[in-house]
């Protein structure tokens, strides 16, 4: 057994993790602050509460039918080129985002909310590449055994971010879309430049002979066929799909808090806020121990927290459980994380990721559709309310089917 002491620290020592994490947290934060931007226009131009599930399904498409094929171009190219590559793109679409709300333009007022919707599905197969080349190129930047610390403080940089970018965004909203996105876009910029100082890591190696279905395959079959693995992504997925109580804010903020859209950056930030202070904790006490059983529950938590923010009608209540869902979801998103890159050999880890992508990633947006399409029919109270019902109830299932992971401890596979 080791006595080396735990440094909460020691991947913040890492030149090139420094350079990482900045990228991470202004491209996260410019994210962010574009999904709470794009969510108030589309609501101020068709008052729909539907067309808030249906920004998510319009980026949740493209962004699952490229994601397993990203996770074999991340296993088969450079992955550092494919990210900056494809934050260059995310430029130009958030520029288009930018001109669209020029006054001068008048698509908006001609064609209604089709354009944005149209870039919304450019991006989404943005985050498919990158979302696959992302979390692999991470891994390349630190050894084996500080692949837990690193997981605690890109998600401390990814919450930090996603706290400030909507509290910002709030603001700007209130002034004008253009200042929000104009800022959004600057956010990116700095990214890019960032990322270039990261120095070019070697390709991982390809099986020879091995075509793109094979290669696709082989990957999908690791993922179906490890217990660890796919009950913490099936965990996440389902957790994420009925509790989506974050999209339907814009409409839960206006007419069951009657709040604007700066108190709307506020509700947005709030899970983010709680997910940081959690992430510090766990940078401090890492859930190495038990890591299966504290997996189920603060799922669990999530789940009673969004029944708990859905049946508020006082701001700060509201704010309040926003916050709690933040801080069990990051605890999930931390064990998750750990699991993937400990469990997943390094020449698969873009598919891999492409695969958790398609389970997590896209599960927010589909879970955005879904949590539109049954405020549509029952209200948006009931909907939140019945969204942490389910996901308390996939709690119970996958414990009761997955042995290994609720026995998990993450110091096995070390």
């Amino acid at each position: 057994m080791s006595n080396e002491k735990h440094d909460p620290f020691a991947v913040l020592k890492i030149k090139d993790y420094q350079f990482f994490l900045t990228f991470r947290f202004f491209l996260t934060m410019a994210i962010q602050m574009q999904s709470v931007i794009v969510g108030w226009q589309v609501y101020s131009i068709s008052g729909s509460v539907l067309d808030l599930g249906l920004i998510g399904l319009a980026e949740a498409i493209p962004f699952i039918l490229i994601s397993i094929f990203s996770g074999h171009i991340a296993d088969t190219f450079n992955r550092k080129k494919i990210i900056v590559l494809f934050t260059s793109i995310f430029i130009l679409a958030s520029a288009a985002l930018l001109y669209l709300s020029v006054e001068t333009s008048g698509l908006l007022k001609l064609y209604g909310t089709f354009p944005i919707f149209i870039l919304v599905g450019i991006i989404g197969i943005i985050r498919g590449f990158m979302s696959a080349a992302l979390s692999p190129f991470l891994s390349q930047l630190l050894p084996r055994k500080l692949y837990g610390n690193g997981a605690t403080w890109n998600s401390t940089i990814w919450h930090l971010a996603s706290i400030i970018g909507p509290s910002i965004s709030g603001f700007l909203v209130a002034i004008d879309y253009m200042t929000a996105y104009g800022l959004a876009l600057v956010f990116i910029s700095i990214a890019l430049f960032s990322l270039l100082f990261i120095p070019k890591k070697e390709t991982p190696a390809k099986e020879e002979g091995e075509s793109i279905w094979e290669s696709i395959s082989v990957g999908v079959k690791f993922v179906m066929k490890n217990q660890l693995v796919l009950g913490a992504l099936s965990l996440d997925l389902f957790a994420v799909l009925f509790g989506g109580a974050v999209a339907l804010l814009p409409d839960f903020a206006k007419n069951v808090l009657n709040a604007g859209p700066v108190e709307l950056g506020y509700l947005r930030a709030a899970p983010a806020f709680g997910a940081a202070i959690m992430a510090l904790i766990i940078a401090y006490r890492p859930p190495v121990h038990n890591a299966g059983k504290i997996l189920l529950y603060s799922v669990a938590g999530f789940g009673v927290s969004t029944i708990l923010f859905g049946l508020s009608t006082n701001f700060w209540l509201a704010l309040f459980f926003l916050f709690l869902t933040g801080a069990f979801d990051n605890v999930s998103v931390v064990i998750r994380h750990s699991i993937l890159q400990l469990a997943t050999p390094d020449n698969m880890r873009g598919r891999v990721s492409a695969v958790n992508g398609i389970f997590i990633g896209s599960s927010n947006e589909i879970g955005a559709f879904e949590s539109g399409l049954t405020a549509k029919w029952w209200g948006t109270k009931a909907a939140i309310i019945v969204g942490g019902s389910l996901t308390i109830l996939v709690v119970a299932i996958t414990g009761k089917i997955s042995p290994k992971l609720r026995k998990l401890n993450l110091k096995d596979l070390e």
